[in-house]
């Protein structure tokens, strides 16, 4: 019986290899459950059924990603209108930025969605609670990076620019976020690249990080410059590059946003660097 054993093992573990082979193999070949698609049913909302999802991110080696559905709100004459339902909104945690459209009114934008029902969702909740009154969905393809993109027509850079110019003379009144959480006058920057369709960064050390280097000699419209106004290297600001050695920016809260030369002495001691994202 002892020399039986030996051989008993020797058939056995073969046996035993093949069987787990199998089981891995199986277990792999077998479908995954399919996605469940968007229902159909909108309730009162029949487009939400025939909208895709926002587009992916931008070509490979730009970090910024292309904004999906928004929802605007407000039509204020008064910019202190603006701001401060700006303010309610970060008050419940939302991300939320004011802008001066072209009619010369104010109105404010937030939140990011990949897809629609979830932006109306949250806008009708919102609602409800008589935090906000009338909106509108923003779709990616109302952007001008997306619509320059499909058509082939127009110049990005100079819709970032053209945006950025309607905030001169504008006191620089971003309510929601401090400089001392990091939020110092990146807003005019920020608001500029996303109401043209690109999710630039809110605060302007990430906005440093996420562009691609540019030398001062080659900068272009649309092109972010940034400063170390505190001493050292430590980013604490930025501008837009509007062409001709001059950039746009918000000086400090309460001053009004203003275009400045990159030779001024004190930006031309504090410049950092540029940055572009396109």
């Amino acid at each position: 019986m002892a020399s039986e054993a030996p051989r008993h093992n020797k058939l056995t573990r073969p046996i035993l290899t093949l069987l787990i082979m199998l089981a891995i193999l199986v277990g792999c070949s077998t479908p995954t459950a399919p996605q469940r698609a968007p229902s159909s049913r909108s309730g009162d909302d029949p487009i939400a059924a025939l909208l895709k999802e926002a587009p992916p991110a931008q070509r490979q080696g730009t970090p910024l990603q292309k904004m999906g559905y928004s929802i605007q709100v407000g039509a204020f004459a008064s910019l202190d209108n603006a701001v401060r339902l700006e303010q309610r909104l970060e008050a419940r945690g939302i991300d939320a930025y004011y802008f001066r459209h072209e009619s010369g009114l104010y109105k404010v934008r937030f939140a990011n969605y990949a897809t629609y029902k979830p932006a109306r969702s949250e806008a009708e909740r919102l609602q409800s609670q008589g935090l906000i009154d009338t909106f509108f969905i923003v779709f990616p393809e109302d952007y001008a990076a997306a619509r320059i993109k499909k058509s082939g027509k127009g110049n990005l850079r100079s819709e970032l620019v053209k945006t950025a110019k309607r905030f001169i003379g504008i006191p620089y009144r971003w309510g929601g976020t401090t400089a001392k959480n990091g939020f110092d006058c990146s807003g005019l920057t920020m608001v500029s690249y996303r109401l043209n369709g690109l999710n630039l960064p809110r605060v302007s050390r990430s906005q440093f990080k996420a562009g691609k280097w540019v030398s001062k000699k080659k900068l272009r419209q649309g092109d972010l410059v940034f400063f170390a106004t505190k001493g050292g290297t430590r980013v604490t600001h930025v501008g837009m590059y509007v062409g001709d050695g001059n950039f746009i920016h918000a000086p400090r809260t309460g001053k009004n946003v203003r275009i400045e030369k990159l030779s001024n002495k004190f930006f031309a001691k504090t410049y950092v660097g540029g940055r572009t994202y396109l």
